[in-house]
């Protein structure tokens, strides 16, 4: 009898927690970001502008009055770039009624995707994380806007191909992949393996152990190698060593394509010259300085001592994809509104609904401040990135300057990709698809 009213007692307890957590976001009066970002460690050059940029824009759209009045509150977690004290801060902060995550980890993505369906919060990853979550019909919760790793790879063999006078004279040709031995590096490797299939080319894999600081032996390998052309898929200094290392064996840097979280300005301002020629791919934006939203953060938010980052950091280009990355999630909520209530806190499922049906025009971007900075994007059910668009920018010795057109990656080489691959991982975890009458739920 005493087991059974102690097990009672548990349940009602329970249950009356479960109560006070749902009226507590029902009665909360600020719609909860959380960030994980890191500050310190190997990563932390890159790391930390685009949390600066991130909670910047956080700042910028409450100076502006909220959204439809309702407030952004938002709580940092130092992750370090590790994927165990990733998962550790999106636990302790899920529960404040988070409206989305933003892990900035490929690894991180991997973890939180096989909680997230439960917990009920959307996971966006601006141009990062599992390339297959395009595929919404499967990634209910994910949500990789604006462009995948499947797509800067695509954008660099496009580029590449360009340069040789197409595709066709791909054919015999070396390209090397030197990538951050870890979940991010080996996103491309499907791609391009995909690409050196249907054009003949040799593709040479050279993975680097993290961080990256020592890489004389993959170097070594190159010059041996002598490839036509290397994709750097590097992060924090490991893209400036790769930049450094090239220059030391007289590797030609204007051969170099890095993905865009090795084309911003802590990979090459320590080289300057000597990274003068090296391309990356750049993800819808480049380096903004002069865009309105900038402008705006620096009259609202600078300007009365508010800002999160020296003033001369705004609109380089990791603050531009942290402020970028804040505004596509924040959209998301405002979308939400317009469905389930204006001036109300959304929750997590209805802020996933909202980031399923944005459609920012560019009427809506130039109203938001993104003006040249940006193509439209618009998700769908099935279509969780909403934009493949990027562009090539290359650094001239002082700053980095777009070198080449839009770029759009090859649906027909990268959709296929997405469908078996999505249906591959529904194989493994026993889901099943959604259905497209299933699409407005």
């Amino acid at each position: 009898m005493k087991l059974r009213n102690l097990t009672l007692a548990v349940a009602t307890l329970a249950a009356a927690a479960s109560v006070i957590s749902t009226d507590a976001l029902a009665q909360a009066k600020d719609q909860f970001i959380p960030v994980l970002s890191y500050r310190t460690g190997p990563y932390a050059p890159n790391g930390t502008p685009w949390a600066n940029g991130y909670v910047d824009y956080i700042k910028l759209v409450n100076a502006k009055g909220g959204l439809n009045g309702v407030k952004l509150s938002w709580e940092e977690c130092e992750t370090g770039y590790d994927t165990a004290r990733s998962v550790e801060c999106y636990e302790r902060l899920k529960g404040k009624g988070a409206s989305f995550v933003q892990p900035l980890s490929t690894g991180a993505t991997f973890a939180i995707t096989e909680k997230a369906p439960a917990d009920k919060i959307p996971v966006v990853t601006v141009g990062y994380g599992r390339s297959e979550s395009a595929d919404g019909t499967v990634f209910k919760w994910n949500f990789p806007i604006a462009g995948t790793y499947w797509v800067a790879s695509d954008t660099i063999m496009q580029a590449i191909a360009k340069k040789e006078g197409g595709f066709d004279k791909l054919k015999g040709k070396k390209i090397a992949l030197v990538y951050h031995d870890s979940p991010y590096g080996k996103e491309p490797i499907p791609l391009l393996q995909e690409r050196s299939r249907m054009h003949g080319f040799e593709l040479q894999l050279l993975p680097v152990a993290a961080p990256g600081v020592e890489q004389k032996a993959t170097w070594l390998q190159i010059r041996q190698a002598r490839p036509d052309y290397v994709a750097l898929w590097g992060w924090g200094v490991m893209n400036s060593t790769a930049i450094k290392e090239a220059q030391a064996t007289g590797y030609p840097r204007e051969k170099m394509y890095g993905v865009w979280w090795a084309g911003a300005e802590p990979d090459v301002k320590d080289v300057a010259d000597g990274a003068k020629g090296y391309n990356a791919v750049a993800l819808q934006h480049g380096a903004e300085p002069d865009s309105k939203v900038v402008k705006d953060i620096m009259s609202l938010v600078h300007a009365k001592g508010q800002g999160t980052g020296p003033k001369e950091e705004a609109g380089q280009v990791l603050y531009m994809r942290g402020a970028m990355s804040a505004m596509l999630g924040i959209e998301g909520i405002r979308a939400a509104q317009e469905r389930f209530g204006k001036g109300k806190v959304m929750t997590g499922e209805q802020v996933r609904w909202g980031l399923e049906n944005l459609n920012l025009t560019q009427a809506k971007l130039d109203a938001l401040g993104f003006a040249g900075v940006m193509r439209p994007i618009s998700t769908s059910c099935s279509d969780h990135m909403g934009a493949a668009w990027a562009r090539i920018h290359t650094w001239d010795g002082k700053q980095w300057k777009f070198t080449s057109d839009w770029l759009q990656g090859d649906e027909q080489i990268i959709k296929p990709l997405i469908k078996s691959t999505a249906a591959k991982y529904a194989a493994d975890k026993k889901l099943t698809a959604r259905a497209p009458a299933d699409c407005q739920s």
